[in-house]
């Protein structure tokens, strides 16, 4: 292959050329410098992106916001900072959620289960007779001594409950009694027709349900509940063990009083909501009573009141099938949303009893600050039989509606257990004033099926005995103890 001296080649014949040879012909830089100078700028290029490289690498310089140029005490804190914010986001989202949730409370297929009523009224019920176990100044008689004193009668259309009402001195503690079903339950729709409320001085009465040997872990449930003069509303109370707690969106027209319902919590005090002053006592009483329903299911806790005139035709036709989502928001809920309902209350029997003084209607919070009552409690309640001649129950009947799915009626009420369980309370009463004034429906029922006087003794058994008979179970009850 020839070699063409390209060198020789007039720079004017260079457009004859070929382009390779173009390529290889060499051109002049139109600038002066040194063979070093390029060499010197490329090494101070690299070693100033070494340099910044190197920074970078070790956290100094660069910009606040490039995670690069972080120590790495300030990435921990930024990565703590970011979880911290997350964690507070999740916990709201979940709280915010659940403040605003609230259970199915869709209508259920209701049908009756069992009744109470008539002559027959307390042969579905154990009497207890054990030492009360809230320190009540009172002497809880047997079927057969209440049926004899006239402290418990039935006839068709009405059972009475009461105090004795003998005024001479009781060194003992005043007889009363307390009742317990002998069937059990761990759901339905409890319907109570009431007639009068027990009212006055020194007296503690309760309508509840719980199971006695399993107290406060199979819960209780107050639906009537006051103490003394009883001017200021019922209480309708949750008492249970840990984790059931109120403190969630609820829907009732009653005022809510504590959101845990811990039995210990809050001196005893349980979760409760109180009504208006005409739900119990004297003004319920003149109104002429009325009904109390309270429904138990897996959603919730929930209690309506009916003045007379306004029962739900579901409930006095005795041939319809009563469904609460018709009646419109409960006077308390206590719905399922941070209280596992099924879990907490179980094996439900009704109770119904009339105490005298103990913890609550003889603590001076009540008995001398709240009522103004006389004395003390215990000397008053010895000394003056006639203060209770308001002081009794009156029921047209209880009814108790169950789902078809319900598997919790059992034959035998468990009140026969031991008596050594807990010493719980229903709800505390709230506050404002005192009235003292006669019941109208007590004065012409009650004690002994008519006399209202003050000579309630012996003219209180006879007019009892005209009145109504008693039918009530002769067997003695030995133990259960409760919650009340």
């Amino acid at each position: 292959m020839s070699y063409r001296n390209l060198s020789s080649i007039d720079v004017s014949d260079r457009a004859n050329l070929p382009d390779y040879e173009l390529h290889n012909v060499p051109v002049a830089p139109p600038y002066t410098a040194t063979a070093s100078a390029p060499v010197a700028a490329g090494a101070g290029a690299g070693a100033a992106e070494a340099a910044q490289k190197a920074g970078v690498a070790k956290g100094a310089g660069g910009p606040w916001y490039d995670p690069r140029s972080w120590s790495l005490l300030t990435k921990l804190l930024v990565a703590g900072g970011v979880v911290v914010v997350i964690v507070a986001l999740v916990v709201g989202i979940y709280e915010g959620t659940k403040s605003s949730s609230y259970p199915d409370y869709t209508a259920l297929s209701y049908k009756l289960a069992d009744t109470y009523s008539g002559s027959s009224f307390f042969d579905e019920f154990e009497y207890y007779t054990a030492a009360d176990t809230t320190d009540g100044f009172v002497d809880y008689v047997d079927s057969s001594t209440a049926s004899e004193m006239n402290l418990t009668y039935a006839s068709s259309s009405r059972a009475v409950l009461r105090v004795d009402t003998d005024t001479s001195n009781q060194t003992s503690g005043r007889k009363s009694v307390r009742i317990t079903s002998k069937k059990t339950y761990n759901d339905g729709l409890f319907i109570f027709d009431i007639t009068h409320t027990p009212y006055g001085c020194a007296t503690w009465p309760a309508l509840w349900l719980t199971d006695p040997s399993n107290w406060p872990e199979h819960g209780e449930i107050d639906v009537l509940e006051s103490n003394n003069k009883a001017t200021h509303g019922n209480a309708m109370t949750l008492h249970t063990s840990s984790g059931c707690k109120m403190n969630v969106k609820r829907k009732e027209t009653g005022t809510a009083k504590y959101t845990n319902c811990l039995n210990t919590a809050n001196d005893n005090a349980g979760c409760s909501v109180t009504g208006a002053k005409a739900t119990y006592g004297e003004k319920f009483n003149s109104n002429g009573g009325g009904v109390y329903a309270m429904e138990l299911r897996p959603a919730g806790i929930r209690v309506w009141m009916f003045t007379r005139d306004s029962i739900p035709s579901d409930i006095s036709n005795s041939s319809s099938t009563p469904d609460p989502s018709t009646w419109g928001e409960a006077l308390a809920d206590f719905p399922n949303t941070n209280c596992d309902i099924s879990s907490h209350f179980k094996n439900q029997s009704i109770i119904v009893n009339i105490d005298i003084c103990g913890d609550l209607a003889g603590a001076s919070t009540y008995y001398t600050d709240l009522y103004d009552c006389p004395s003390t409690c215990t000397k008053w309640a010895a000394e003056n039989g006639a203060n209770f001649t308001n002081a009794y129950w009156e029921f047209k009947s209880f009814k108790v509606y169950q789902t078809s799915s319900s598997s919790n009626s059992s034959s035998s009420a468990s009140a026969t257990a031991s008596s050594s369980t807990a010493v719980g309370y229903g709800a505390s009463a709230a506050s404002t004033t005192t009235t003292t004034a006669a019941d109208g429906a007590g004065s012409t029922t009650g004690q002994g099926g008519g006399s209202q006087s003050g000579q309630q003794g012996q003219s209180g058994q006879q007019e009892g005995q005209q009145g109504g008979s008693s039918s009530s179970s002769q067997e003695k009850e030995q133990g259960g103890q409760g919650g009340y």
